[in-house]
């Protein structure tokens, strides 16, 4: 057995020992007896940043193991096979019946691989390599790909916002029937804000769309979600920029959500995104596209649409919180932030103590806008004392905008009219696409506790 580094990649005493004892390298597949059982598979490279104590095994469920060193009490090779975490490249093959839709690719799980020199997951596949995993969008549409970036979604800013609109504005002039956008889901949302104000009216659907679990894993959403991305920006009737997830934790359905509209809710759920203060926009099955909003933009034949690609970096958003103080609001003015996004408790509001930082911000031309931090909700700042006070102070409410949302769009504001503050607020407390709205549906706001006897009873019935 050779004692190259390749042999036992990633692998420190004591555990290297015991594989070469044993006669195990990386790709063996072997038995291994432990003290809490039986394990089978195969031996994967061990990652750089990990500890030195343990063995570590995909099963042939898909799903990897660490087995630590002292727990195992026997350890057997029964083959070897080396895996190749790689999808090549695939052409992919065009039916002049079927829509054109071109896939812009970003980075994100939905495009990546494991990379056992750290354990991470990054982003690897190209665009193209997609339609060699996942050969079903050929049924769909011709799809074209090009990869502009290949970063994990927290990367995203100011230029690749830009360099995606443009983009995005010259594939529509170009005659595509639909845009995809592969994503990283961290901040997903906040691109889909972004496009949402640089991408206006749009003459077809735009559509973001990423996986929260990676395609080496058999739990994979990347597929499901692709598959649905691509039936809305073929065949969807819907002329917006949205965000394409799995709407249940099955693989039942994707929802389309508005891009302006949607938060990820969950660190690790598959269907972690939801729409905020309203309804999503349609349900994707492999029926096909079922609407759920009563008010969408239409598709249209014509290849009209208004590319306003802006974003200065000179925008903040803050969270308040109780005992804030108000050095925290003059350090943006002073580092020279133009524009500041808080969102504040309740109704909107924040203590005394914030309040001459929010004058001195006002006397030196800084615009603050108030969201809320409930998410769901609207500002109402004449209710209380405290709101009419701040209203004073020049801060201006956002009704039932997003924090996120506020940010990005007084990002792209301040971006368009730098030196301009009334049209920026003309900008900001005017509706583009659909970050505000007259009010809230009687199902826009819905919370599952569990615990609580209408939710047990409603799960007892669909579970059983």
């Amino acid at each position: 057995m050779s004692d190259a580094a390749e042999d036992f990649k990633g692998y420190r005493e004591p555990t290297l020992s015991l594989m070469k004892r044993c006669g195990v390298t990386v790709w063996s597949k072997v038995v291994a007896q432990t003290t809490r059982g039986r394990f089978e598979g195969l031996v994967l490279p061990r990652s750089e940043t990990a500890d030195a104590l343990h063995l570590v095994i995909k099963l042939e469920s898909g799903y990897n193991v660490g087995l630590r060193h002292d727990t195992i009490t026997k350890l057997e090779k029964t083959g070897y096979r080396k895996a190749l975490y790689q999808v090549p490249e695939q052409e992919f093959p065009r039916d002049d019946s079927k829509p054109n839709v071109v896939l812009f690719g970003t980075g994100g799980t939905i495009a990546s691989r494991l990379d056992y020199r750290t354990g991470a997951v990054i982003p690897a596949f190209t665009p193209g390599e997609l339609y060699g995993s996942v050969p079903e969008l050929a049924d769909v549409c011709n799809l074209e790909t090009e990869k502009l970036f290949g970063v994990f979604s927290e990367n995203m800013g100011r230029e690749e916002y830009l360099i995606l609109a443009e983009r995005i504005g010259a594939a529509i002039a170009e005659g595509y029937d639909g845009v995809v956008v592969g994503h990283g889901t961290d901040t997903m949302h906040h691109t889909a804000a972004a496009l949402s104000f640089m991408v206006q009216d749009p003459p077809v659907p735009i559509v973001l769309v990423g996986s929260q679990r990676s395609s080496d894993r058999p739990s994979s959403d990347a597929a499901r979600n692709l598959i649905a991305a691509a039936r809305a920006a073929a065949h969807g009737e819907i002329a917006e920029v949205m965000v394409c997830m799995l709407g249940v934790t099955s693989h039942a359905y994707d929802l389309l959500h508005r891009g302006t509209r949607v938060r990820k809710m969950h660190s690790s759920y598959r269907s972690t995104f939801r729409t905020l203060g309203d309804v999503p926009l349609a349900l994707v099955d492999d029926e096909g596209m079922r609407t759920i909003h009563t008010s969408w933009k239409p598709r249209r034949s014509d290849r009209r649409v208004t590319v306003r690609a802006a974003f200065d970096e000179r925008a903040t958003i803050v969270y308040y919180y109780p005992n804030m103080r108000a050095d925290i609001v003059d350090a943006m003015v002073e580092k020279g932030y133009r524009g500041i996004v808080i969102a504040g408790t309740g109704l909107g509001h924040v203590n005394r103590t914030v309040y001459p930082a929010l004058e001195r911000a006002r006397d030196a031309g800084v615009q603050v806008y108030m969201t809320l931090q409930t998410l769901w909700g609207f500002v109402q700042m004449y209710v209380y004392e405290t709101g009419r006070e701040i209203l004073e102070l020049g801060v201006v409410p956002l009704a039932n905008m997003l924090p996120e949302v506020a940010f990005i769009k007084l990002s792209w504001a301040l971006g368009l009219h730098p030196d301009e503050p009334e049209k920026v607020r003309e900008l900001m407390t005017t509706t583009i696409a659909g970050e505000m709205t007259d009010g809230e549906p009687h199902d826009g706001y819905l919370l599952f506790q569990g615990g609580v006897p209408e939710i047990e009873d409603l799960l007892g019935r669909t579970l059983s």
